[in-house]
């Protein structure tokens, strides 16, 4: 299993409603082992989370399912992380 990081950054015109349908998404994810960390950045522009999945196909199919990913008001990236 891979480690990748995915960043959530908060756009000018974001639904505020995503940020707690991200968070059950991110709960859900946290149940099934996949999440390892997850958290706001303190100036609030968005936050960040680190999953394992098999392949980056694989995390950027978890992660195109996350509410931020879909609604449109968030930048989310998805970077494969060699973390030691």
């Amino acid at each position: 299993m891979n480690r990748y990081l995915v960043l959530a950054m908060r756009r000018p015109h974001f639904d505020p409603d995503a940020a707690s349908a991200h968070q059950a998404f991110l709960q859900g994810l946290r149940n099934g082992g996949t999440l390892e960390l997850s958290g706001p950045f303190t100036d609030k522009s968005g936050g960040a989370y680190i999953i394992r999945a098999e392949s980056i196909d694989a995390a950027r199919t978890i992660v195109q399912q996350d509410p931020v990913h879909t609604s449109g008001g968030w930048d989310v990236t998805l970077h494969e992380w060699d973390a030691r």
